[in-house]
């Protein structure tokens, strides 16, 4: 199968993935440049974390750190094999790792389905390997939770959308659903933080299926 004359992207195995690294080989930025909130943590009491991949992160980490209530953000890769990567190297697609956005919230502040809305609306789940013209398996969409809580929201929204989706004619869902434990979040290069917020007018290219996500009860 071909998308846009291109063999499809495959997933990169254990034995092809790029070795990477013990520790980062860059700086990390420590300040979040809208929010003027930590990056790296610790977080304060109450803060949890949830990763969102929908894409180039660039677009999809400023749709996070703009909804009211969310405390930080940052992008980086996620999901893979190879530690540490570069932007370079996941860019190859052989890390196995996804672009990423950490998003660290108040639950109190704003609640994980409205979390869960940005995500499922701001960018098509049902392209595996691509988004718009973006195409590798570092731009499929994912879901990474870090509480049971999240688990269950996760799974009750993908499954709402499904419906959505399908009642317009639109294919399956192929999000990854996983808990964050044991799928390390590696921080991006400082220039990627809050990229368009340095870069207004950046690159922001979101593909959307137009569908919204149904209220649940």
């Amino acid at each position: 199968m071909e998308l846009f004359g291109r063999p499809k992207p495959t997933m990169v195995s254990p034995a092809e993935a790029l070795p990477g690294r013990d520790d980062y080989s860059y700086p990390l930025a420590t300040t979040h440049e809208v929010l003027g909130t930590p990056l790296l943590g610790p977080w304060p009491d109450g803060i949890e974390l949830i990763y969102f991949g929908m894409g180039c992160f660039w677009g999809a980490e400023k749709k996070f750190w703009q909804v009211p209530g969310v405390y930080s953000t940052a992008v980086g890769y996620q999901g893979g094999i190879t530690p540490f990567p570069t932007y370079e190297e996941t860019c190859t697609g052989l890390t196995g790792h996804t672009e990423s956005v950490l998003v660290a919230h108040d639950p109190a502040a704003v609640s994980t389905f409205e979390l869960l809305k940005t995500f499922w609306e701001n960018h098509d789940p049902t392209t595996e390997y691509r988004q718009g013209n973006d195409i590798g398996t570092q731009y499929r969409s994912a879901v990474y939770w870090t509480t049971q809580e999240q688990r269950e929201l996760v799974e009750a929204t993908r499954d709402a959308y499904a419906g959505a989706l399908a009642e317009r004619g639109l294919g399956p869902i192929t999000t990854e659903l996983a808990a964050a434990d044991g799928r390390k979040f590696y921080y991006a290069e400082d220039y990627h933080q809050q990229y368009l917020a340095k870069n207004p007018h950046g690159y922001d290219c979101h593909a959307n299926t137009g569908i919204a996500l149904p209220s649940m009860h």
